[in-house]
């Protein structure tokens, strides 16, 4: 009963409830008025017939007219009572058969489902719950980090403001706690004091009430705030964030390094200790048509080729594989190693033509002034004369107009161009482009950024050398702050993982493990004692304590766990 009192209590809270069931209560007061009118109109009826009945015939032989059961025990022989049962029979089918239970399903039945629905949304974190992520919101970052969450085995809880959506999400086994963003009490459910990181991914004006709200119940709870405007970085700064991710400008950035320029260079995307990691475009070098091996570049400069880009496919470095002149290849070293490599490759040239940018967005923008920090020269089309205005002084030349229109492509210099930038936010257009841009200038490198996971497969295949979106830069960048680490994107659904040498392994040769064959992972260093070694060969024995650096994708490293354990 009391539980029946607390749902009761729950569902009657809510305003527009209450306002359904008076409109019920309304109607049905209305439907008990009509009866009783046919009562009294049954007796005059009756009386002009020369019968006469009790008060309780009237309203039985009302309700058994008005229901359509017409028993048929009392019946009126003249026309007029004839006429008033019509009227009575056509009535009771439209106010009890039709309207009253739409009434009932409208008003009452379908809210108090809708509420039961909404209290299986949990309220708190579970009392043991500690060193849990909370995520302030549900956005496109959201599904990808809470992925990389679990593979982690790190606890998290997503905050969702409508309690329907968050009993949907708890039903799918999604950690999920309902309560407005702007509530300490809310917060207060979510235990911040045990929280290991706060994710504000919000609008930046939410974002910055989080902040607040999160500062005033737990002073120091470490909060990571999501900036979509590179004007709000300071605002959710000032506002308490502990760290301030700016993304859209980290994604443009991401793909300006991407892309093939001027003279042949290695182009740094991370650091893993003291070791950098970087890519190193093939095209217009004496590389090309060579195996990983006759390169000879551990020789020369010292640097490991742990893996190779093939047409968005990240593949091991096998010693006898062949490399063409679309091959990228990831390298590893120290930074006097990758000098080295610059120095050795500086006098081939990949092409002096400007890259080409399709789109002005912050994402757009973000990618020219990254480029011409790099003195790359840039060309930029966008259809918003603002924006283009915006970027002129930047750019070579700006081309007002449709990146799909044969013409505009032409006049921004795609058919001699080394690579394009494709930063529109429609995956299709992104797609198309891919496509058409890979047909006008076969050798040219396309670097895309995407919006939904599911696209990936199709932009590859029209084209595209190197793909990128905001929710996997943003999932990196989290799991990034909270491990401490500095940001390293390697490309989409690719990351760099290490794990414990398994105890199965341990004792056996980097050959005898099998673990590419196996997982598809590929090893790419053995860490201990806080070095990492990237001289690496088929003779080379996992010792016990030793770290397994591994590259690549979520699935390979489950499978990896799988099938060879622990340590």
């Amino acid at each position: 009963m009391k539980f029946v009192g607390v749902q009761l209590s729950y569902f009657f809270s809510d305003t527009e409830v209450r306002r359904n069931v008076r409109s019920l209560m309304a109607y049905v007061a209305f439907v008990c008025a009509v009866i009783v009118v046919y009562a009294v109109v049954f007796h005059f009826v009756m009386l002009y017939e020369g019968e006469e009945h009790s008060w309780v015939t009237g309203f039985y032989w009302t309700l058994t007219v008005m229901s359509t059961l017409g028993f048929g025990d009392i019946t009126f022989e003249s026309d007029l009572g004839r006429l008033f049962s019509i009227l009575v029979l056509v009535s009771g089918i439209v106010l009890l058969l039709i309207v009253l239970p739409f009434a009932f399903i409208r008003f009452f039945y379908a809210p108090w489902l809708e509420s039961q629905v909404r209290m299986r949304a949990p309220r708190a974190v579970p009392r043991g719950m500690t060193g849990h992520v909370v995520v302030c919101g549900t956005d496109s970052i959201t599904p990808v980090l809470v992925r990389r969450l679990e593979q982690e085995g790190v606890p998290y809880v997503v905050l969702e403001e409508d309690p329907a959506v968050a009993a949907s999400h708890h039903l799918d086994d999604l950690s999920v706690v309902t309560g407005e963003v702007d509530s300490p009490a809310t917060y207060r459910a979510l235990a911040l004091d045990r929280a290991r990181l706060v994710v504000a991914n919000r609008e930046d004006t939410v974002n910055t009430s989080i902040i607040l709200t999160v500062r005033e119940v737990s002073p120091d709870a470490p909060v990571v705030a999501i900036a979509n405007a590179e004007e709000a970085v300071d605002v959710l700064e000032l506002s308490g964030a502990t760290r301030v991710l700016p993304l859209k400008r980290w994604l443009g950035e991401q793909l300006a390094n991407r892309v093939n320029a001027l003279h042949a260079r290695s182009h740094p995307i991370g650091h893993y200790e003291d070791l950098l990691l970087a890519e190193l475009p093939v095209y217009r070098t004496p590389l090309a048509k060579r195996t990983v091996r006759e390169t000879g570049l551990r020789q020369m400069t010292g640097v490991s080729i742990v893996g190779v880009w093939e047409h968005g496919h990240l593949r091991p470095a096998r010693p006898d594989m062949s490399l063409s002149p679309s091959s990228v290849l990831v390298v590893i070293g120290t930074d006097a190693q990758l000098s080295a490599l610059d120095e050795l490759l500086v006098i081939y040239s990949a092409n002096p033509n400007p890259v080409v940018v399709v789109g002005g967005g912050r994402v757009g923008a973000a990618a020219v002034r990254a480029l011409r920090r790099r003195g790359v020269p840039v060309n930029l089309i966008e259809q918003q004369a603002a924006l283009c205005s915006r970027l002129e002084a930047e750019c070579g030349r700006v081309v007002v107009g449709d990146a799909a229109d044969y013409e505009r492509l032409c006049e921004a210099g795609i058919l001699d161009a080394p690579s394009v930038v494709l930063t529109t936010n429609d995956d299709a257009m992104n797609v198309y482009l891919a496509a058409y841009c890979r047909k006008l200038n076969p050798d040219l490198r396309i670097v895309s950024r995407i919006t939904h996971d599911r696209t990936l497969g199709a932009i590859h295949r029209a084209g595209a050398d190197f793909v990128l979106s905001y929710a996997t830069l943003g999932a990196q960048a989290v799991l990034s702050v909270l491990k401490g680490k500095e940001l390293l994107v390697l490309g989409e659904e690719v990351d760099l993982f290490s794990v414990p040498s398994p105890r199965a392994l341990v004792g056996k040769t980097l050959a005898e493990t099998g673990i590419g064959a196996r997982t598809g992972m590929t090893v790419i260093g053995l860490e201990r004692d806080g070095e990492v070694t990237t001289d690496l060969s088929a003779e080379t024995v996992l010792t016990p304590g030793s770290d397994l650096l591994m590259l690549g994708d979520a699935a390979q490293r489950a499978e990896f766990a799988e099938v060879f354990g622990t340590a």
